[in-house]
């Protein structure tokens, strides 16, 4: 959740320098620190009365009387929001030792992509999360739909390398009045909807398909509506259900050497989620069902704002790349919340767009 709040410039350098320090040092930091390594020209007094205000708004606090302060989520999402920018000589750097350090090898994306995750977890002394892509079984083909008995029609859809997907739906969401007796018009009726059907979505992915809006249709079809609808849910339940994505993981060791990992518990947890419990991790880093508008943006999720109480003393940092103009996969990193955001965002930033461009170059 983005905090929106009105912060004069004197807060805004005070709470830069605090968060910079912090992340650097892991050290609370105090306004004689502030003023000995930022150049601040006001008094120790000014300092304390400004990180006192930031302390009431909820961006710092103290772990403890008399110590310094140290940014909470709420302060790290100003930073990420309004206080940085990603750092492009990281991502020329990364780019450099990616077309140095990779060749691509056609047929084996799982090396390539694997050799990816370890660097990308050196570089940022993170976990690093990269999802296979999803390429096989992508692109429809043929789609019939087929009456099975009075109340279940069958959608069969033949997809790439001759795959097939079904799925079973109700027939009276047709809304098409039949028994015994009218059991062909049925049958006309699917046959109608099935070249329909095959029209508006053959050629496109299943990603594509799971994320269409048919809320308008022409006046022909219109009886159709709720059952497309229907339909239209189906395949998306369907999609996640058969989207088995491996997510390819890196660099726990390094992250154990972080001081806010020095928890056994810690380190059991996400050890757990990422090998015991991918199921739950995958919808944070490759969700399709997310608004189209959302899928050009790094994706930062700060401590509390994580869904996953296991993840909620970490941040995570993910980005899609991309086979044509839909996501294939997604890219990822997770670390402590004293995280430096910077280097991080360019780093997922840069392995995204690599990946992207790999996708279009070569054949898998």
């Amino acid at each position: 959740m983005t905090v929106h709040i009105s912060l004069n410039e004197r807060h805004r350098k005070i709470l830069q320098a605090t968060v910079k320090h912090y992340i650097a040092t892991a050290e609370p930091v105090g306004s004689k620190t502030l003023i000995d390594e930022y150049n601040f020209s006001v008094s120790s007094a000014t300092i304390r009365n400004a990180m006192g205000k930031l302390e009431k708004a909820g961006f710092l606090y103290q772990p403890y009387t008399s110590a310094g302060r140290i940014p909470s989520d709420s302060g790290y999402r100003i930073y990420v929001d309004q206080l940085i920018a990603p750092e492009n000589t990281v991502k020329s750097s990364f780019d450099r030792i990616l077309n140095h350090s990779i060749k691509t090898v056609s047929g084996r994306y799982e090396i390539l992509f694997q050799n990816i995750t370890n660097i990308l977890a050196d570089l940022s002394g993170c976990i690093a999360l990269i999802t296979l892509p999803q390429i096989a079984s992508n692109i429809l083909y043929h789609l019939q739909l087929l009456r099975l008995t009075n109340d279940q029609i069958m959608l069969v859809m033949v997809v790439d390398n001759y795959q097939t997907e079904s799925i079973l739906l109700d027939s009276k969401q047709l809304k098409i009045p039949h028994d015994d007796n009218s059991l062909e018009m049925l049958d006309r009726e699917l046959e109608i909807l099935s070249n329909f059907l095959n029209h508006k979505l053959k050629g496109k992915s299943l990603t594509e398909i799971s994320i269409l809006d048919w809320g308008e249709l022409s006046n022909e079809f219109l009886i159709y509506a709720d059952f497309i609808n229907t339909l239209l849910s189906k395949i998306k339940d369907n999609y996640r259900l058969s989207n088995n994505t491996n997510i390819l993981t890196q660099g726990l060791s390094k992250l154990v050497q972080q001081p806010e990992f020095s928890h056994i518990e810690h380190i059991k947890t996400l050890l757990n989620l990422i090998e015991k419990e991918q199921d739950q991790l995958l919808p944070l880093v490759f969700n399709t069902q997310e608004n189209k508008n959302s899928w050009q943006k790094v994706k930062i999720t700060i401590g509390s704002e994580n869904p996953l109480e296991s993840m909620q003393f970490c941040s995570l940092i993910s980005a899609y790349y991309y086979q044509g103009e839909y996501p294939a996969g997604s890219v990822g990193i997770i670390g402590p919340t004293r995280m430096a955001y910077e280097q991080a965002i360019a780093l997922v930033e840069a392995t995204a767009d690599y990946l992207t461009t790999q996708l279009q170059n070569a054949e898998y």
